[in-house]
C-alpha cells in the first residue's frame, strides 16, 4: 500500500545518528535519576534542546519525532510526580506554620522559641518551593514540546491525505503496475530457487519433510472441512429443543471454534512454509502475514453468520428477509477477502521499493471493488424493517434509536462507497485508501459490538429467566452503552488516530483539573465514589436494622421511629461525603471561595427547594404530622402516606395521591384529626314529620347511638332537638368515636338502623313538598281554535301578567289566593 506518511526525501543521517546517540546516552542517566530525589534537570535541558532543534528541521522523519516525543512524555510524567510530591511536602510545612499561630502584630511579642521555629519553617518552605517551581517550569516546557510534535505529525498526516498522486486510469501508468507484479513474482521465485540450490537448506527440508507434509495435510483439513463442521454443530445446537435455557449462550461459545479451528490451520500452514526452508525475506514476510490475512476472511464469515444467520430469529436487531441475509453473508465474506488482500499486499509488492505509479495502478482495483461491495451492502441494510412490539395495547418500535442509527449509517456508508473510488480515480489514492479500508473495518467493529451485546443479553436472560422483559431491561441497555463506549478507542485507531494521541488524551484526563490549590483527578474521583458508596451502604444497613429490629421493640411511637431512621440517614450520608472527601485528598478549603460564589446564585434559584428541605427537617423533628395521620391541608383531605425531605404525600379518600410541599405544612393551617388521639365526634342529622312525639324520637335515637360498638360510653352519645324546619322536626345525634377513621361507616350504619326502626315504629320521615299556583286555570279548559294551517292551530302567546312578588292580590286581574286554593285542591 502507499505509505501513510511518505518521507520528504531521505532523512539526514547526521541528525538520526545524533538523536540515537543522545537517547542512548541519556537512558542510563535517566534510570539513575529515577531512583534519586527528583528529575535530573541537566538531562532534561539537553533532551528539550534536542527536541526543539529537531522540530525546526523540516527533514526530520516521523519515526524520529515519535521517538523524541516518547522520551519527553516520560520526563513530563516524572515532573508531574515531582509536583505532587512537593505539594504534599509544602502543605505539611504550611500546616506546621499555621499551628504556631498568627504572626504577632506590630508592637506585640511572642516567645523566642516560637519565633525561631517560625523562621526555620519559613526557610524550609522557601527551600521546598524551589523544586516545585522548577518542576512546574519543566512540566510546562515538556507539555509545549509534546503539543508541538503532535501538531507537526498531524499536519504531515493531513498533507499526506491531500497529496495528489499519479492517475490510475492513465494507460501510461499501467505498465509500471504490471512490472511491479512481475518483479514481485520473480522475487518469490528467486528466493525459493536460491534456497533450493543451498545444500544445507535442502538437507534440512528433506529431514523435516514428514513433519512438513503432516502439517500441510492437517492444515488443509482444518481449513477446508473444520470450519464447516463447526458451523453445522453450532446450527444443530441453535435448532435443538433439548436445551432451552442458555441455548444461545452455548451456541455462541461453540461458534468460537469456527475461529479457533481455522486459526490453527493457518498457523500450521505458515509453519509448514517455514519448515520447507525454501524461503527468503519476502516469503517469510508473506508467511507471517498469512495468519492475520486468513483470519480476516474467517472472521468476516463468523460475524456474518451471527448478524445474518440462516435461522430467522425475532431477537436479532437486524430484521431482514432470508434472501437479503444470504446476500449480506456473501458481501461480508468478500469484504473480508479484500482486507486479506490488503494484508498480503505489503509483503508481496513491497510498496516502499515501487514507484508511485505502480502503487496507484495496483491499489485502484481494490478501492473500486471495496466501494461497489459497500454500496451493495448499504442497500441491503436500508431494507431493514423496524421490529414492533405491543406496549399498553399499542404497537410501537422495539428499538427506535437503533433503527434511526441504522438508517443514518446506511446513508453514510453509501456516501463513503461513492466518494472513495472517485478520489482514487482523481489521483488522491492515499485519501481513498483511508476511506474504504477503515470503512470496512468499522463495519466489522460495529458488527462485533452487536454480537457481544447479544451475548450479554442472552447471559442475562439465562440468569433471570424471563425472555421478553429481561431482553428489554436496564442491564442489556447499560451493557450496550458500555460496549459502544469501549469501541470508541479501536474505532479512532482505525480511522487514523495515533496511539500517542490517545495516550495524550488519557494523560490529560489522568492529570485532572486544578481548582485553586486543589487538583482533582480521576483517581480522586474514583476514591471518593468508592468510599461514599461504602458509607452509603453502611448507612442504609444501619437504617434497616434500626427500623426493623431495634426501634419497633421500644415504646417510641411510629412517627418518632420514622424521624429517627430518617435522621440517621441524613447524618450518615453527610458523614460519608465528608469522609470520602478526606480519603480522596480533596481539600474543601480550596473550594470554599468557589462554593461561596456558587451558593449565592444557587440560593436564589433553589430558594423554594431549600425552604421545603428545611420544612421537611422541621416536620421530622417537631412531628406536627406523622405517617398515617388524617389531615386536612387547604382543600386536600386524606391520610399522610410518606414524609420526605422535600414534600409530603397525602392519599385522599378517593385513592389519589397529592404531593404537598413541606413549606405548606409549616407555614399554612393544617387540621390533624388524629394527632393526639384517634377519637373524634360524628353528627348525624335526622328529620321527622310534624306531629311526631319528640320524646319518643329522642329515646329511639339514643338507643341507636348507644348500640354502636365504636361509640364511646364516656362521654355517652347525646340526641338534640335542634328546631323546627320548613318540612320536618330536626334532631341530631352527636357521638364520640374511638376511631374517627371509621366515621363514615358509623354514620352509614346509624342511618340504616334509623330507617329500619322508624319504619317499625310508624314514624314518618318527611320529604320536601311544594305547592304549584296557577294564576289563570281557565286557560287550561279553553278550546283550541280549529284551522287548517299549523299557524292557526298554534295558540297565541299569552300576555305577561304582573308577578305576585311585586303585585298584591287585590291589584292582580286574576282571582284571589283563597278562591284559587279552593279551585285547585
Amino acid at each position: 500500500m502507499i505509505p501513510f506518511a511518505r518521507l520528504n526525501g531521505a532523512a539526514p543521517l547526521l541528525v538520526a545518528v545524533f538523536i540515537a546517540l543522545a537517547l542512548a546516552l541519556t537512558g542510563p542517566l535517566r534510570a539513575q535519576t529515577a531512583e534519586a530525589d527528583g528529575p535530573n534537570y541537566t538531562v532534561w535541558n539537553a533532551l528539550a534542546t534536542l527536541a526543539e532543534n529537531t522540530l525546526e528541521d523540516p527533514n526530520a522523519t516521523d519515526e524520529v519525532l515519535t521517538a523524541i516525543r516518547g522520551e519527553v512524555a516520560e520526563m513530563r510524567a516524572r515532573f508531574l510526580s515531582a509536583q505532587t510530591a512537593q505539594q504534599d511536602r509544602i502543605a505539611a510545612v504550611r500546616e506546621q506554620i499555621a499551628a504556631l499561630g498568627p504572626v504577632p502584630a506590630e508592637g506585640e511579642t511572642e516567645a523566642p522559641e516560637i519565633t525561631q521555629r517560625r523562621a526555620e519553617l519559613n526557610a524550609l518552605l522557601a527551600e521546598r518551593q524551589a523544586p516545585l517551581l522548577a518542576a512546574d517550569e519543566a512540566f510546562a516546557r515538556a507539555d509545549s514540546i509534546i503539543r508541538a510534535i503532535d501538531r507537526e505529525l498531524r499536519s504531515r498526516q493531513a498533507n499526506a491525505l491531500m497529496t495528489l498522486g499519479p492517475l490510475p486510469l492513465n494507460p501510461a501508468n499501467w505498465l509500471d503496475g504490471l512490472n511491479a507484479l512481475i518483479e514481485s513474482a520473480l522475487t518469490l521465485h528467486g528466493e525459493a530457487y536460491n534456497a533450493w540450490l543451498d545444500p544445507a537448506r535442502y538437507q534440512e527440508m528433506i529431514a523435516d519433510l514428514p513433519i512438513t507434509l503432516g502439517a500441510l495435510v492437517l492444515a488443509g483439513v482444518l481449513l477446508l472441512r473444520g470450519r464447516g463442521w463447526m458451523e453445522h454443530l453450532t446450527t444443530r445446537v441453535l435448532r435443538s429443543t433439548a436445551v432451552l435455557r442458555g441455548r444461545v449462550v452455548a451456541a455462541f461459545f461453540l461458534s468460537l471454534s469456527q475461529l479457533a479451528v481455522p486459526a490453527l490451520g493457518l498457523w500450521l500452514l505458515s509453519e509448514a512454509i517455514m519448515l520447507t526452508r525454501m524461503t527468503g525475506p519476502t516469503i517469510e514476510a508473506i508467511a507471517g502475514a498469512l495468519v492475520p490475512a486468513g483470519m480476516a476472511v474467517f472472521f468476516a464469515r463468523w460475524l456474518s453468520l451471527h448478524l445474518f444467520p440462516f435461522i430467522d430469529d425475532a431477537r436479532l436487531s437486524l430484521n431482514l428477509a432470508s434472501d437479503d441475509r444470504r446476500r449480506a453473508r456473501r458481501h461480508a465474506l468478500f469484504l473480508g477477502f479484500l482486507i486479506a488482500v490488503e494484508q498480503l499486499y505489503g509483503p508481496f509488492i513491497a510498496p516502499e521499493t515501487q514507484p508511485l505509479t505502480a502503487q496507484a495502478v495496483l491499489t485502484f482495483p481494490l478501492v473500486v471493488l471495496g466501494g461497489l461491495t459497500l454500496l451493495q451492502f448499504s442497500r441491503i441494510l436500508r431494507r431493514h424493517t423496524p421490529r414492533r412490539i405491543s406496549k399498553d395495547g399499542t404497537e410501537v418500535e422495539s428499538s427506535p434509536f437503533f433503527d434511526r442509527m441504522m438508517r443514518l449509517g446506511s446513508r453514510v456508508l453509501t456516501g463513503l462507497a461513492l466518494i472513495a473510488p472517485l478520489l482514487a480515480a482523481a489521483g488522491y489514492m492515499v485519501a481513498a485508501e483511508h476511506i474504504i479500508f477503515p470503512a470496512i473495518m468499522s463495519l466489522g467493529l460495529i458488527g462485533l459490538v452487536m454480537v457481544l451485546h447479544r451475548l450479554v443479553t442472552a447471559i442475562y436472560v439465562t440468569i433471570v429467566g424471563d425472555d421478553e422483559s429481561a431482553a428489554e431491561g436496564l442491564v442489556p441497555a447499560l451493557a450496550g452503552l458500555a460496549l459502544s463506549l469501549m469501541a470508541l478507542v479501536p474505532l479512532a485507531l482505525i480511522w487514523g488516530a495515533r496511539e500517542t494521541d490517545l495516550w495524550e488524551i488519557w494523560t490529560r484526563f489522568s492529570e485532572g483539573v486544578s481548582i485553586g490549590e486543589t487538583r482533582i483527578s480521576p483517581t480522586n474521583i474514583l476514591s471518593f465514589f468508592v468510599v461514599f458508596a461504602a458509607g452509603y451502604l453502611v448507612t442504609r444497613a444501619l437504617q434497616g436494622a434500626l427500623g426493623t429490629s431495634v426501634l419497633p421493640k421500644t415504646s417510641i411511637e411510629k412517627g418518632a421511629q420514622k424521624a429517627i431512621v430518617s435522621g440517621v440517614g441524613y447524618v450518615g450520608i453527610t458523614a460519608s461525603a465528608l469522609i470520602a472527601f478526606s480519603t480522596a485528598g480533596i481539600d474543601l478549603s480550596g473550594l470554599a471561595i468557589v462554593a461561596g460564589a456558587l451558593s449565592v446564585g444557587i440560593g436564589f434559584g433553589l430558594q423554594n427547594i431549600v425552604s421545603n428541605f428545611v420544612s421537611g427537617i422541621i416536620l421530622l423533628i417537631e412531628r406536627p404530622v406523622s405517617e398515617g395521620d388524617w389531615v386536612e391541608v387547604g382543600s386536600t383531605t386524606g391520610t399522610v402516606e410518606r414524609i420526605s425531605v422535600r414534600s409530603t404525600v397525602i392519599q385522599t379518600f378517593d385513592r389519589s395521591k397529592v404531593i404537598v410541599p413541606n413549606a405548606d405544612l409549616i407555614s399554612g393551617a393544617v387540621t390533624n384529626y388524629t394527632k393526639s388521639s384517634k377519637t373524634g365526634r360524628v353528627i348525624v342529622p335526622v328529620g321527622v314529620a310534624y306531629g311526631t312525639d319528640t320524646r319518643r324520637v329522642t329515646r329511639i335515637l339514643q338507643e341507636i347511638a348507644e348500640s354502636e360498638p365504636l361509640v364511646t360510653v364516656d362521654p355517652k352519645p347525646s340526641v338534640l332537638f335542634r328546631g323546627f324546619g320548613a318540612d320536618s322536626l330536626n334532631f341530631e345525634i352527636r357521638a364520640i368515636l374511638r376511631d374517627v377513621n371509621f366515621s363514615l361507616s358509623v354514620v352509614s350504619e346509624m342511618n340504616h338502623k334509623i330507617a329500619a326502626r322508624f319504619a317499625e315504629e310508624g314514624i314518618e320521615i318527611p320529604f320536601a313538598q311544594r305547592d304549584i299556583w296557577l294564576r289563570n286555570p281557565e286557560a287550561l279548559t279553553r278550546p283550541l281554535p280549529e284551522s287548517g294551517t299549523a299557524a292557526a292551530a298554534r295558540p297565541e302567546r299569552p300576555e305577561p301578567t304582573p308577578d305576585r312578588d311585586t303585585d298584591s292580590a287585590t291589584d292582580s286581574p286574576d282571582q284571589t289566593d283563597d278562591d284559587f286554593r279552593e279551585g285547585t285542591r
